[in-house]
């Protein structure tokens, strides 16, 4: 499974890529008005920290301008996937974009038929969003499951890239499931390696260690 984070803050995305676990970033415009800087700048920044895709979401409603958007935003760098809203104007946008051999990210998708559609518009990923579809009382993982049967019945290749991720147990769940992706907020890919039980025994061998004298260097 590969994990992107889903964050426009560009020094927890230098810190998290640190580790050689970031495989890709996505952004959306609610993520950008909270850093607080300009949408062209944040974004080819971010896309000179990671090699894998920079989703970068356009924020016209209707596909011409949709289009315009895109053309603007691909010139920023070579890893930008396109992220767009599934509507009957984003999936327009999906199709043409995904036609000229560009990277779409097809988002706000709550249901398999919505699913359905970005694949067959030619999505490289759909994003579900499983944290809130959790919110109003619907299991998210049972769209995850969903749309993983329905993309293997017909071999498509879009990427099924969980969103909304509330904690661990959601990309446990989605990894389960044979999800490809989950974007993480820096928060909950830290949470992924954290344990009691881990401090615990670190904490054992370290006094077990001190007890020694010994030191390896």
């Amino acid at each position: 499974m590969k994990f992107f984070i889903d964050t426009a803050d560009v020094a927890e995305i230098k810190d998290l890529a640190a580790t050689g676990l970031v495989d890709g970033v996505t952004t959306n415009p609610s993520l950008i008005a909270k850093s607080g800087r300009p949408i062209l700048e944040v974004i080819k920044e971010i896309c000179g920290v990671v090699d894998g895709p920079v989703s970068a979401e356009v924020t016209a409603t209707d596909h011409e301008t949709m289009m315009k958007e895109a053309a603007l935003l691909l010139k920023l760098a070579d890893n930008i996937a396109i992220k767009v809203p599934l509507t009957v104007d984003g999936l327009k946008t999906c199709k043409a974009l995904s036609d000229d051999g560009i990277q779409v990210n097809v988002t706000l998708c709550f249901s398999a038929g919505q699913a359905l559609l970005a694949a067959k518009a030619g999505a490289a990923f759909i994003s579900p969003f499983v944290g809130r579809l959790d919110d109003i009382g619907i299991n998210g993982m049972d769209l995850i499951a969903d749309i993983a049967d329905i993309y293997a019945n017909f071999d498509f290749d879009t990427e099924i890239l969980v969103a909304s991720v509330r904690g661990p147990q959601h990309v446990i769940d989605a990894a389960k499931l044979g999800a490809d992706v989950a974007t993480l907020p820096p928060a909950v890919l830290r949470a992924l390696y954290n344990h009691p039980l881990t401090d615990k025994g670190l904490d054992a061998f370290l006094k077990d260690w001190a007890k020694t004298g010994q030191s390896i260097l």
